[in-house]
């Protein structure tokens, strides 16, 4: 059965950094996955963050996460990753990473994604 189990959340200062993983088991990353992040804060919409086009190594970010969020792959390990840089308070929320056939063009509302991980808490303090 495939799984997607993230990592690496925690707390981090305004500024501050850190790295998400990702973790695949029960399949392997092809040449044609889209993976992606999304965010969710308790009582507002999932928001998606980042995605990447495994085949293509194509990207998309969210504009509010532009020159400081970085999405990657290592198709060895199945891992996906998500650098955060310049952390703010609004980064505050869970993130998840979900995998589909392809990147569709609303992907950041979740279209196409049908695993889903469990999520791993950010907290971004001021």
């Amino acid at each position: 059965q495939v799984q997607l189990v993230e990592s690496g959340g925690g707390s981090a200062q305004a500024g501050g950094s850190l790295k998400l993983s990702c973790s695949a088991s029960g399949y392997a990353y092809s040449n044609s996955y889209c993976m992606a992040w999304f965010r969710q804060v308790p009582g507002r919409e999932r928001e998606g963050v980042a995605a990447i086009y495994t085949g293509e190594y194509s990207s998309y970010y969210a504009d509010s996460v532009k020159g400081r969020f970085h999405i990657s792959q290592d198709n060895a390990k199945n891992i996906l990753y998500l650098q955060m840089d310049r952390l703010q308070p609004e980064d505050t929320a869970m993130y998840s990473c979900a995998a589909g056939r392809y990147c569709l063009t609303d992907w950041y509302q979740g279209s196409g994604f049908n695993i889903w991980g469990q999520g791993t808490q950010v907290t971004v303090s001021s």
